[in-house]
């Protein structure tokens, strides 16, 4: 008997949750990965191509490549979910299974930002992060904000990344002094669970000029006179803005009646929603870890442990911990990194390495090393 798996979204969770049960199972895996997409990408490569380091082919890594035994993948449109027959209608047809896993990630919501769309830019997505590669090099003086529209979102170290980076990047294009680096940001630090990678962060930032702005959001854009609107009314004026847009989860999600607030609820101990063998890891559930990849691949593990378990009639797995690493860019070739977890004391907690070139090497072979994983390259 082969156990019949869709799995909805090839990202962290759904690549690594696949690779699991193609492992351990084989021949007794009948799955079925979908995703609108033909390419995989890790977030932290569109930096490379956004500062133009990198163009966009070299950071794309090809689903057309994953064989593994046991799984399909499928490039196609995801129309419809329903949780109760764990069945969903794509636009090639209908698939149905006996475990149904939706890592589809969170989508933006640009034009819950009054503006944003005409009078700013976004570099969370791969087309607003090309748009960016290719506006920078007409840039030349002025006021550049970094500015958070709502959270949660994704990467929460990824608007500092921004603002360093950028620090760089003015700097080797000799203009630095005629410009000025403001970052907006929610939260009180930059890495709230970690007082010590905020610490650095907010020293780096002092040590470069660049502006932190805590505790704030940009509830909007007024194109016509480049100025940002905070959620208390102030107006911050900018000649270049890099905005982080709303989050939330695709529409076909919304519409399958799964959500509450606005993301899937989950056990936060083994990634069950409240349909019976019927998943949600990643972005697009609210179990209260960073929507960031390492997290959902952390999630992808236990979800898949606990399929396997209940296949083989074997004991439940241990808790999801809600731990992981992020790896945090300092400019300057150098890297950090923490480690997060928040599950496992009675608050979230992050261990901080310093930033060094040795941590540079430590980043590449993260991604070097799940490449070779999902791809096999």
């Amino acid at each position: 008997m082969k156990l019949r798996v869709i799995v909805l979204g090839a990202g962290f969770g759904g690549l690594e949750l696949s690779t699991i049960l193609s492992e351990q199972l084989g021949d007794r895996l009948d799955l079925t990965l979908i995703d609108k997409s033909d390419s995989f990408y890790f977030g932290f490569s569109k930096f490379d191509v956004m500062f133009g380091h990198k163009s966009s082919e070299a950071v794309r890594l090809y689903y057309r490549n994953i064989v593994k035994p046991g799984v399909k993948f499928r490039q196609e449109m995801i129309t419809g979910i329903d949780p109760v027959a764990k069945r969903t209608t794509t636009s090639n047809g209908t698939y149905e299974a006996d475990v149904l896993v939706i890592a589809l990630g969170a989508d933006y919501d640009i034009a819950a930002t009054p503006g944003l769309l005409e009078g700013g830019n976004e570099f969370y997505s791969f087309e607003g992060t090309e748009r960016l590669r290719d506006l920078l090099p007409g840039f030349s003086k002025g006021r550049v904000m970094v500015g958070v529209c709502s959270a949660p979102f994704k990467c929460p170290p990824a608007p500092s990344e921004a603002a360093l980076l950028m620090h760089d990047y003015l700097i080797k294009r000799g203009i630095r002094n005629e410009c000025e680096i403001s970052i907006v940001m929610p939260f009180g630090l930059p890495i709230p669970p970690s007082p010590d990678t905020s610490k650095a962060l907010l020293k780096a930032f002092a040590e470069r000029n660049i502006d932190f702005i805590p505790k704030h959001s940009v509830k909007a854009i007024d194109p016509s006179r480049q100025v940002a609107v905070l959620d208390d009314g102030a107006e911050m004026p900018f000649d270049l803005f890099l905005g982080i847009p709303k989050h939330c989860v695709p529409k076909v999600v919304e519409q399958s009646g799964m959500t509450v607030n606005g993301w899937i609820p989950v056990d936060k101990t083994n990634l069950k929603t409240r349909y019976p063998h019927v998943y949600a890891i990643g972005d697009v559930n609210s179990v209260g870890t960073p929507k960031a990849g390492v997290f959902a691949e952390g999630a992808a593990k236990i979800a898949a442990k606990s399929i396997i378990a209940a296949f083989e009639n074997d004991e439940k797995p241990p808790a999801y911990k809600g731990d992981g690493i992020c790896y945090v860019e300092f400019g300057n070739g150098l890297v950090g990194k923490v480690n997060v977890d928040f599950f496992s004391g009675p608050s979230p907690r992050g261990t901080y390495t310093e930033a060094s070139v040795d941590l540079v090497a430590d980043k590449q072979y993260f991604g070097s090393s799940r490449e070779a994983r999902w791809f096999g390259i």
